[in-house]
């Protein structure tokens, strides 16, 4: 079994419902997670739905106030922009971070909050998925450094070049989130990496017995989404969760915790949940912690979770 890393979920979210808008502090969070061992940063997106920082401009502040942890976004929403512009965003954000970037994508949850943001960005919300296809196709043979022209079912251009190149031949990882069994073959057929966030770790280990024979022998590398809520009280760690995934999805907990990976409760248990994601085949964690004081939830995760996810028996 390979390493198990372990990455961090910017609050930008949080920080946005909580009206305090101060970036520097996020930068100034994932240099601290890089301090603690964490081994990657995430940033978010979504401009309408779940307002916050633009996750390609906070990574870019990230970059420079970071030396050794992957960028990444958990997740991009490519169709809700032009792949040239997307492109040339990406390419310079992986020369900035000296090709730590990876590029997590999705097509966006199909419920009526997201319908309304690609409504708004005067955006098809029906042809999303095609869209965001056709934009990694796109946005691939643009890192390539020569110049492209292309004529699809959304985008048509000719002879377009962008500068500068990514740091690594063919551009940052692409990972895509998504489960069940279209998302699962677009995984396979066009994905680096896998970013899910299913509720139950033996949904996971079906998924992934799906894609590692679908992408075979091309590897993709296997990650989970996850929030944590973590408390000496799993009552209380409860009562925590419920109230922070509310305010952070502005969605009833009930509709929102049947589809997502989450956990309440103490460090132990958090670990050993998590254990079995890593069991299930899991690589690559991206932590959401569900949290009224961010600071402290990043230290006392990398204090008391952390070590214990690292144990001799994920080596």
């Amino acid at each position: 079994m390979g390493k198990l890393e372990v990455g961090y979920l910017l609050p930008t979210r949080d920080q946005s419902v909580r009206g305090e808008h101060d970036p520097g502090k996020l930068a100034v969070q994932a240099r601290r997670a890089e301090e603690l061992g964490l081994d990657s940063v995430w940033a978010g997106d979504s401009p309408v739905t779940r307002p916050r920082a633009d996750p390609l401009l906070l990574l870019a502040a990230v970059a420079r106030a970071t030396e050794r942890v992957a960028l990444g976004t958990a997740v991009l929403l490519p169709a809700l922009r032009h792949p040239i512009l997307l492109a040339h965003q990406l390419a310079t954000l992986d020369r900035l971070s000296d090709g730590r970037l990876i590029a997590g994508m999705g097509g966006g949850f199909p419920n009526p909050a997201t319908r309304a943001q690609f409504t708004s960005i005067g955006i098809g919300f029906a042809r999303r998925t095609s869209r965001l296809e056709e934009s990694i196709d796109v946005m691939r043979r643009l890192w390539s450094g020569r110049t492209v022209s292309h004529r699809g079912e959304h985008f048509a251009f000719e002879d377009v070049r962008i500068a500068p190149p990514p740091s690594r031949p063919g551009g940052p990882p692409v990972w895509l989130a998504g489960s069940g069994a279209p998302a699962l073959r677009r995984v396979a057929r066009l994905a680096d990496g896998w970013l899910p966030y299913p509720p139950e770790a033996t949904t996971y280990a079906e998924e992934h017995r799906l894609v590692e024979r679908a992408a075979a022998p091309r590897p993709v590398t296997p990650a989970l989404y996850a929030t944590l809520c973590l408390d000496r009280d799993p009552h209380t760690a409860h009562r925590r969760l419920r109230a922070s995934v509310e305010r952070y999805y502005d969605a009833p907990f009930d509709l929102v915790a049947p589809i997502q990976a989450m956990f309440a409760g103490t460090a132990r248990q958090a670990a050993d949940w998590l254990a079995g994601y890593a069991a299930a085949g899991a690589r690559h964690l991206v932590i959401r912690l569900a949290t009224d004081d961010h600071e402290a939830g990043l230290e006392e995760f990398a204090d008391q979770v952390l070590p214990l996810l690292r144990e001799e028996r994920h080596p």
